[in-house]
């Protein structure tokens, strides 16, 4: 059965791989809400609110932008500077729901954690 610590490292690790082919089919317009569909379609209403984990999806989006803007006409460099924001973005995203993140009710009856614990369980001593 699948948890929703392992629904948060699909949903990331698919907006890396779509960061990673950017550009191709993903156009720069739709590319900051592609990176983060997996996440808020099987992660964010399954954690209960957290500010945190709220900056921490903005700063993807922020990042997201900044490579879809980033002219190609500027060099492999800062596209690749770009693209690694992003990704270092989504890698922090999936951390701090880690380490912050609670199962809400939702995700509860999905079956996906128990209500009111951690999205990842704590290690040992």
């Amino acid at each position: 059965m699948d948890t929703l610590a392992d629904h948060l490292a699909r949903a990331t690790d698919q907006g890396r791989s779509r960061a990673r082919g950017f550009p191709g089919r993903i156009g720069r317009d739709a590319l900051p809400f592609a990176v983060l569909e997996a996440f808020d379609m099987d992660v964010r209403g399954h954690v209960e609110r957290d500010g945190r984990i709220e900056d921490a999806r903005d700063r993807v989006l922020i990042t997201a932008v900044k490579l879809a803007e980033t002219p190609p006409e500027e060099g492999d460099d800062v596209v690749e500077r770009a693209r690694a924001g992003l990704i270092d973005a989504l890698d922090d995203l999936e951390q701090i729901v880690l380490r912050l993140g609670v199962v809400n009710r939702r995700a509860a009856k999905a079956g996906l954690g128990a209500a009111g614990a951690p999205v990842a369980e704590r290690g040992g001593p």
